[in-house]
């Protein structure tokens, strides 16, 4: 292990898991750095549960320290087709600008749980899957968000009073999805356990045509690596 990761050995971190891609390949990211991980993952409202047993998937394929799930239900607000049945989820390719499915304030309120969690168990580092390369435009993951939060989680937190800096890393905010999926396959990311479909069934398929099925299966081709999500039948 490299020297600059062998401090990082045992360390408690919180690694935001959805279930889906990008954040099954930051958690094995973390992992092989030496950190314990310590999951967290978030029943917003969301259209499926199918993400949430994903993340069950994972964290135990992926040796986390702990994992557990918070109830914070931003289905009260709507607002995106996420969180609304009534607001339909596009179907026709990625489109400019923020499509229906951002969903307003989501990382900022996970962030923010992830934030607490990392208080209460005195880690330093917390990880999130953000991209601002392969994503679908959401204001809340490119760089200068993530900086943002950073800088404001070190002036709201004991720790930060007490002299603790705490770190936010994206490690893929600058990677295409094809790099995403090349690193995770190298980390022995379990990707058929994962689910990234806006509209997943009760069994976990794919619909295939969402914005997130479309970015990932691109991901694969580009990436030269057999696709194995589980889709619905045409």
């Amino acid at each position: 292990m490299p020297a600059d990761m062998a401090e990082n050995v045992g360390a408690p971190a919180v690694v935001l898991l959805s279930g889906g891609l990008d954040s099954a390949t930051v958690l094995a990211l973390a992992r092989e750095q030496g950190f314990a991980c310590h999951c967290i993952s978030f029943d917003y409202g969301q259209r499926h549960r199918a993400e949430l047993q994903a993340a069950d998937k994972v964290a135990t394929a992926l040796g986390a320290a702990s994992h557990r799930t918070l109830r914070v239900d931003l289905g009260q607000l709507g607002g995106s087709a996420l969180t609304d049945t009534s607001i339909a989820v596009p179907t026709d390719g990625v489109q400019p600008g923020i499509p229906v499915t951002y969903v307003p304030a989501r990382n900022t309120v996970m962030l923010s749980f992830a934030m607490a969690l990392a208080e209460v168990l005195g880690a330093r580092d917390i990880f999130v899957g953000v991209n601002a390369v392969d994503y679908s435009g959401y204001p809340d993951c490119r760089p200068e968000y993530i900086a943002a939060f950073e800088h404001m989680a070190n002036l709201a937190t004991k720790a930060s009073v007490e002299g603790e800096h705490l770190r936010i890393h994206a490690p893929l905010i600058d990677l295409s999805k094809a790099e995403i999926i090349a690193m995770g396959t190298r980390l022995g990311v379990p990707y058929a356990s994962t689910v990234s479909c806006y509209q997943a069934d009760a069994d976990g398929r794919a619909c295939g045509v969402c914005d997130s099925c479309r970015l990932r299966h691109e991901g694969f081709v580009a990436a030269l690596v057999a696709d194995p999500t589980r889709y619905q039948a045409s």
